[in-house]
């Protein structure tokens, strides 16, 4: 159940919202091509961002990405996409000196709950740019997927501390905005979260209204 998919999706470079936290959250389906579809609609919107990618690996975000009309490679070459490829990284962790950083410095550590060395690392990625470097659109974290965290046995409080902190770096620089409900709105009109049905294509992604899709008429 995804609140509104529609309009998500159909949303162009010039209408995505700023300073915006999006979970996504998938049970009995998979939803990775929702992390594809905002990956490449970022980078197509010229945004800086930081991509810690904790279950697959580069080249198949690449492969991914290049069918929906963007290049990973040429995106990371130009520094626009920072990429932290989490199943190679896991390995190399166990070989560096144990003084040295790394994002997860957490796997090799008797009290695993420690995420302060990936928050550095996202923080860093998406620090503010000199004014000789190219000028990227705000600023996107996107991480697949958090739930990794937990199996490797990060606690829940520290996951939430991480995601609190990164979405505190990423929207630092955009002004606060309130949401007033009125109590007189029926519950209807105040939370409103559609269930649609989907299907996955080479290049794009079809939609119907439950029970629409021709697969079932």
């Amino acid at each position: 159940m995804f609140p509104e998919l529609n309009n998500l999706l159909n949303t162009t470079p010039d209408q995505a919202e700023q300073g915006k936290l999006t979970l996504l959250c998938d049970a009995k389906t998979d939803g990775s091509f929702l992390v594809h579809h905002f990956l490449s609609f970022y980078l197509k919107a010229n945004c800086k961002v930081c991509f810690v990618a904790l279950i697959q690996s580069f080249s198949h975000y690449n492969i991914v990405g290049q069918k929906l009309g963007v290049s990973l490679t040429t995106a990371r070459e130009c520094g626009q996409l920072v990429f932290l490829e989490g199943l190679k990284s896991a390995v190399d962790v166990f070989f560096r000196p144990q003084e040295e950083p790394h994002p997860l410095q957490f796997l090799r550590e008797a009290n695993s709950g420690n995420l302060q060395p990936l928050y550095e690392f996202v923080q860093e990625a998406l620090k503010p740019m000199d004014s000789g470097e190219a000028a990227w659109r705000c600023p996107v974290l996107l991480v697949d997927d958090l739930s990794v965290l937990l199996s490797l046995g990060v606690g829940a409080v520290a996951v939430l501390d991480f995601v609190h902190y990164c979405r505190a770096t990423v929207c630092r620089e955009w002004k606060l905005r309130i949401l007033w409900r009125r109590p007189s709105e029926p519950a209807a009109q105040r939370d409103r979260s559609l269930t649609y049905q989907y299907k996955i294509q080479d290049k794009n992604v079809s939609f119907f209204a439950k029970g629409m899709s021709p697969a079932v008429l």
